[in-house]
């Protein structure tokens, strides 16, 4: 068991903070057909700089490392009670270690356990099998992508789409509509995995295990394979690209499963993936413990240089206008951006998630937030020996979680400009024209780059919500992000939206008879 615990430690750190080949071919190739001079092609330069930056620190590439799930197959006689007692051995070392951020939180008090360790969590499901080694595949699904998977009860009408029959061509309706919905939110360009009948959670967990296939391999299913090809020709017109930016990338992969259903239910269950799509496999000898061979590790490794990535970001925004931006900002300041500027924030900013938005409703704030930044972040960190926090990995977090909250909070605390990913909705976007501020899109899932903008941590409030959930007080320099949401009440995401509903609804008409 000291050997096994050691190997799902390497699985956790290698899932953690390496791409698998396949995903970094997939990237590759979405990076080579974005249009230059974009902000999706400085989105994917970006992302590229990233996943490089990680392979060199070690360090986890988002820094929502998601939610560990476990798939295993072991031979018959294997105890699989000491095998889970290893796997959760090796999550909190991983946590410790800060290749995972603590993201086990009690449903009903709101306390993180500190060490990804909970009722339910992590999440192992067991299989056996009759080959002779143990079979561990592993996937770290963040928060924003889950919250973008959806399910649909067929027949079911559908915006843009009409009537979604229980037919390969209803099915058709609402995979292209999932996609869709997701909009930027769930940091595209991603993956999705499809379950076709089932019941509610087995359709769910169906739909997850489509994305532990190969992002190449060929479904045997024809009718699947078909389908899956359409939507991988077709999802990408519809314009939502990186980030929610627009562009030509917004599906990176797509494989569908289908299961026996009773007759009263069908559904088709879908699992969004972001582009930090983390999810490896070993094979173990049960003797021994010891890793026997990774998966997903076929065809060309794509080494995204670290130096060479960075001079790609650089190139990319060479062509704009950046503007510097010196925390506290003042409102002349906001009302002179506009969306689409790229700017670059000095000084302090603040990180504020869910929690912190509902405790600042109620409550004062801990510092003076007035023309000050607020980070949608939760980030990974690590206290050393003399007692001072480092920042391991800072990526924004979905924004609009944040919606019910952010425009009051704006106004009654004199925020200028709040960072996220995916956007905000009507209520911000309103707040933000009559307060003067801005929202400022960062790049989802790029935790080492964003990290590596934040100089020092300056201080920490509001501790009892967990680490990623605290008011943490970072100095940054440089830290780049594009206006997609300013005080004139122009909304980058409102408008994607709006033309990408227009463009699915090209999709209307039956394909397949």
């Amino acid at each position: 068991m000291v050997k096994f615990e050691e190997s799902m430690y390497k699985l956790v750190v290698e899932t953690s903070t390496k791409l698998p080949k396949d995903v970094r071919r997939a990237v590759k190739s979405a990076k080579e057909k974005e249009n230059a001079g974009t902000r999706a092609a400085m989105s994917l330069a970006t992302i590229t700089n990233n996943i490089a930056m990680a392979d060199e620190q070690v360090s986890p590439i988002c820094q929502d490392t998601g939610l560990p799930t476990f798939k295993i197959k072991t031979p018959v006689g294997v105890n699989q009670i000491e095998l889970k007692a290893a796997i959760k051995n090796a999550i909190v070392q991983a946590t410790k270690d800060g290749k995972l951020r603590p993201n086990a939180v009690d449903s009903l008090t709101g306390k993180n356990s500190g060490d990804n360790l909970g009722d339910g969590l992590p999440v192992v499901k067991f299989e056996q099998w009759e080959k002779d080694y143990i079979d561990v595949k592993l996937i770290l699904k963040g928060g924003g992508c889950e919250n973008k998977n959806i399910q649909y009860s067929l027949p079911c009408e559908l915006e843009g789409l009409g009537r979604a029959g229980r037919d390969l061509d209803g099915i058709r309706k609402c995979i292209m509509h999932s996609v869709y919905q997701a909009q930027g939110q769930g940091c595209s360009a991603g993956f999705i995995g499809v379950g076709i009948g089932g019941d509610r959670s087995s359709g769910y967990d169906l739909a997850k295990e489509q994305l532990f296939r190969s992002v190449e391999d060929l479904n045997p299913n024809e009718d699947l394979r078909k389908l899956e090809e359409y939507v991988m020709e077709n999802a990408n017109k519809l314009g939502i690209g990186t980030m929610g930016f627009g562009g030509e990338a917004t599906l990176l992969g797509c494989k569908i499963g289908v299961m026996h259903r009773i007759p009263a239910s069908f559904y088709v269950s879908v699992a969004y993936n972001c582009w930090a799509f983390r999810r490896m496999g070993v094979s173990v000898d049960p003797q021994n413990g010891e890793i026997i061979e990774w998966a997903y590790q076929d065809g060309e490794f794509i080494d995204f240089a670290a130096g060479e990535a960075e001079k790609e970001v650089a190139a990319a925004s060479a062509s704009d206008d950046v503007i510097s931006l010196q925390a506290p900002i003042t409102e002349e300041q906001i009302r002179q951006l506009k969306v689409g500027d790229v700017v670059e924030i000095n000084g302090l900013m603040y990180t504020g998630r869910d929690a912190i938005h509902k405790y600042l409703m109620d409550n004062e704030a801990p510092v003076d937030l007035n023309g000050q930044v607020i980070y949608h972040c939760g980030p990974v960190m690590l206290k050393d020996e003399e007692g001072q926090w480092h920042v391991k990995a800072a990526g924004p977090t979905t924004s609009i979680r944040e919606e019910p909250y952010q425009g009051d909070i704006m106004k009654k605390f004199g925020i200028r400009a709040v960072i996220g990913k995916g956007g905000m909705g009507p209520k911000t976007l309103s707040a933000l024209q009559e307060h003067g501020g801005v929202y400022l899109n960062a790049i989802g899932g790029a935790a080492q780059y964003y990290a590596d903008c934040i100089k020092s941590v300056e201080g920490v409030d509001l501790t009892e919500f967990g680490i990623p959930e605290a008011m943490w007080h970072l100095r940054v320099e440089g830290f780049r992000a594009v206006v997609t949401m300013d005080s004139h009440g122009n909304s980058l995401h409102a408008d994607v939206d709006k033309s990408s509903l227009e463009k699915l609804a090209q999709f209307k008409e039956p394909v397949f008879k």
